[in-house]
């Protein structure tokens, strides 16, 4: 034990940040095992829980209470983790039936039209694509100035 005052607040300064330190690895490492016992059975959830992770991990980063690349090879480690199993789940996309006009024959008299299915992905790629369509033509034009 120290004789020196400021050693003495210095011994306590670091045993309470000693306590502090070991509370955020454990509650990191305890988050860090559910992550793991659910990844395999739960995606969506998972996904959900490893944006809390990352976040805990980096504010333990920044508090120095782990080092910048042991944070960085823990989140790398976790997405891997994450894309493995997203890999290995059954793909179920959901289909939805829209009619497009498409022109079978070169008669002038008519248009038949046939249905095909798009997935979920391409339907909300043409709305985005009619969205900034509008966008554009509320957009005010440019005033150009002319020579005089």
């Amino acid at each position: 034990m120290p004789n020196i005052k400021s050693a003495k607040k210095r011994v306590l300064v670091i045993n309470r940040r000693r306590e502090e330190n070991r509370y955020v690895k454990s509650t990191m490492a305890t988050m860090i095992k559910k992550f793991r016992a659910t990844v395999n059975t739960d995606v969506v959830k998972a996904e959900g829980m490893l944006r809390d992770i990352i976040s805990y991990i980096d504010s333990a980063k920044s508090k120095g209470v782990i080092h910048a690349n042991n944070a960085s090879r823990k989140v790398s480690r976790l997405n891997l983790m994450l894309n493995k199993a997203k890999a290995n789940m059954p793909k179920e996309t959901p289909v939805l039936d829209t009619k497009v006009e498409t022109p079978v024959a070169d008669t002038k008299v008519e248009k038949k039209t046939r249905t095909t299915k798009k997935t979920a992905k391409e339907e909300v790629k043409e709305e985005t694509k009619e969205e900034k369509k509008e966008e554009k033509k509320l957009r005010p034009k440019k005033i150009t100035k002319k020579a005089e």
